[in-house]
């Protein structure tokens, strides 16, 4: 028997090979997870193994993942949890009764009283009405109703689902998804993965990433000549630009969406991110209700949230939800077949989205200490937001936007000619140099604008506000020692 045989290896070559394998999974790229990341980690196996470096630590800012840099997590998000996991727990008097009355009813609605069975495939109906409450309250009194409500795994997981619905046709009928660039790129890489059209609208940098409906207008009519734009994606607080959409901005977006016949995608995972003087949350939802029914009764939408991002920032228990508003009913029974598939999502991240949306209240045991904590989270956030852009806008060749929400900052590099040549020489894009060059020279690992899309011509990256403050001034420093070296080598 040859090696490759007795390897499980075929003689006649192998079933799946590059050249056979989906051509769309090879377009598909993720750059939060790109190759900068994968050089870092290798980088720790380095220092681990004794390696000597110029750093001792590499420091990710690359990705919104609050307690990998830090942040404590809620404590009564918490306590409820390990009480559903651990039900013995319920006897310890260690637990406040808040939180033992919600692991009950949480249990209470679980098949055999776990969180190891499946739930129904929608999410378990007593979280999808807490949910529903939740938009309610948020939105002032709007209606939510619970049979419009998908619980999913992260946002990203509805959001995927949401275009797999919507994508269909073939050549200049083949649907097409309009996206901000920049953009974040699960956008992009679902895109690829869906065999769907991308179409590019460009956020104005000028205008702190503003959306202005002239360009939407301009990307659509551009788009019409090759493919059928039938999808408008919008993120807001915005990732990685950190803009926040004031009220008149989404009322123009609305009346686009209604005019141009386009089906709205809300990404509002961010939306207790916000820190600018001035500016508020508005969600599409409560705008499009407040626009009247000549637009609420007309205009199909899906609106998306999650449990990884906020004051939370619990990205593994991959929790999240969306809203469908105006759905065909014979289009949401195939969505209900569609999540009946992959069964239902984590039981865990269910729990953690019901407490999320049904906090402790003013009367109960854990009220203090949840205020306090959610209150701190948010507050050290917005101060890391004005630092960041304090001390960027002092780096010579830096152009930093004010982090209005969210949780990155997307500044803007002027890059040398002689730079941007040797960039070319050794085959990268010049911010990927860049950025790989101050991965290994300081252990500061940023992802490069070009992942996520920029204009022509200009050079950014994205870093995230989450390390805690000491550490995040430390990486602010490291960044603008490093560029005033690049700028000078490169002079």
């Amino acid at each position: 028997m040859s090696q490759e045989a007795a390897n499980g290896g075929s003689p006649r070559g192998r079933v799946l090979t590059l050249e056979n394998m989906n051509p769309n999974v090879k377009r598909v790229e993720y750059a939060v997870r790109g190759p900068i990341v994968q050089r870092a980690v290798q980088i720790e196996k380095e220092l681990k193994e004794g390696v000597k470096k110029p750093f001792t630590e590499v420091i990710k800012a690359n990705i919104g993942d609050a307690h990998a840099m830090g942040q404590k997590p809620i404590t009564f998000f918490r306590q409820v949890l390990a009480l559903c996991s651990y039900p013995e727990l319920l006897e310890d008097d260690k637990f406040p009764s808040d939180a033992k009355n919600r692991a009950r009813r949480i249990l209470e609605a679980c098949g055999g009283h776990s969180i190891g069975a499946y739930s129904a495939s929608q999410g378990i109906e007593c979280i999808r009405q807490d949910v529903a409450r939740f938009i309610e309250r948020r939105d002032g009194g709007i209606p939510s109703n619970p049979d419009h409500i998908y619980l999913s795994t992260g946002a990203s997981d509805a959001i995927v689902t949401m275009l797999k619905l919507l994508v269909c046709g073939e050549g200049r009928d083949r649907t097409g998804v309009m996206i901000s660039i920049p953009q974040y790129p699960l956008y992009s890489a679902a895109l690829a993965d869906l065999a769907a059209v991308q179409i590019n609208y460009y956020l104005d940098e000028e205008k702190c990433w503003g959306l202005d409906v002239a360009e939407l207008r301009r990307s659509l009519t551009e788009a019409r000549k090759h493919c059928n734009p039938r999808v408008l994606c919008i993120i807001n607080p915005g990732n990685p630009t950190g803009q926040v959409q004031s009220r008149q901005c989404i009322e123009d977006v609305i009346r686009f969406a209604k005019e141009e016949h386009l089906f709205l995608m809300a990404d509002e995972v961010y939306q207790d991110n916000v820190y600018a003087e001035g500016c508020k949350f508005h969600s599409f939802k409560k705008v499009l209700f407040e626009m009247g029914p000549e637009y609420s009764s007309t205009v199909e939408m899906a609106s998306f949230h999650s449990t990884s991002k906020c004051y939370m920032g619990e990205c593994g228990f991959r929790g999240g939800y969306m809203e469908v508003i105006n759905m065909d009913p014979e289009v949401k029974a195939q969505l209900i077949k569609l999540v009946s598939v992959r069964l239902c999502p984590p039981i865990p991240g269910q729990a953690l989205l019901d407490l999320v949306v049904n906090p402790p209240q003013p009367d109960e045991p854990s009220y203090t200490l949840f205020m306090k904590e959610r209150t701190a989270v948010l507050a050290a956030l917005a101060e890391k937001a004005r630092l960041t852009e304090q001390i960027f806008n002092t780096v010579p060749g830096f152009t930093c936007n004010p982090v209005q929400g969210a949780m990155y900052t997307f500044p803007r590099l002027n890059l040398s000619q002689k730079a941007i040549d040797k960039a070319k020489e050794e085959g990268q894009i010049p911010d990927m140099f860049y950025c790989m060059k101050l991965l290994e020279e300081e252990g500061i690992c940023l992802v490069p604008g070009s992942g996520f899309g920029q204009r022509d011509g200009t050079f950014h990256f994205r870093m995230t506000i989450l390390p805690p403050t000491d550490k995040l001034k430390f990486v602010l420093e490291k960044i603008r020692d490093f560029h005033l070296r690049f700028t000078q080598e490169f002079s």
